[in-house]
């Protein structure tokens, strides 16, 4: 038995493009794993910060009680995209000594002195609410992701290009060597070559 036929990754019959292939596929699979993980490491990242500040908003968001002190009507986004959100004029006091009358989100059905529920930040004024936990698990998982998305991309279209060279290669690497083959197999003569030669 010939030596060269011994052995993992020794078959006379792979070449050298089979081989590099071989390795790219396995970086790809690589790729993919640091994918899920960097993936999820960003998604935990994310969250962590998320929550951090999302406790930190809660500590100076209230909810008051308000009167409604006149009829709703709509009210349209800043952006297309943003729903058009039903508000009225609403009365609050918070803290104790101090009165607010704003414009306040509200249920579609509600009435002119109706009781309303407002957040409102330190000082009294209306503010957003604190995120939720479904609103920042959204985050989170969205930005996890992009970030393996983004690597798998990258990573692909490399790999890609990568196998492209190595095929365009191998197809060269096969005609010159047919080439020289293909005379000698087939019996026929070359362009440049006559009948005397040998």
């Amino acid at each position: 038995m010939d030596d060269r036929t011994r052995g993992p990754g020794t078959n006379p019959l792979r070449r050298k493009a089979d081989r590099t292939r071989s390795r790219l596929r396995a970086a790809f699979a690589v790729a993919c794993l640091i994918a899920v993980i960097c993936g999820v490491a960003v998604a935990r990242a994310t969250w962590t910060t998320s929550s951090r500040a999302a406790e930190a908003v809660a500590g100076h968001r209230h909810v008051v009680t308000a009167t409604t002190v006149g009829g709703t009507s709509y009210h349209a986004g800043d952006r297309p995209s943003e729903r058009t959100v039903t508000v009225a004029r609403a009365t609050w006091r918070y803290p104790a000594d101090r009165a607010h009358t704003h414009t306040v989100p509200v249920p579609a059905d509600t009435r002119k002195g109706d009781p309303v529920r407002v957040w409102v930040d330190d000082l009294g004024n209306p503010a957003a609410a604190p995120p939720g936990t479904a609103e920042r698990a959204l985050e989170a998982f969205g930005l996890g992701t992009m970030a393996a998305g983004a690597i798998l991309l990258v990573s692909g279209v490399l790999v890609r290009v990568s196998l492209r060279i190595v095929d365009v290669r191998s197809a060269r690497a096969w005609e010159a060597e047919w080439e020289d083959v293909e005379p000698r197999w087939t019996g026929r003569l070359r362009p440049d070559q006559g009948a005397d030669d040998g």
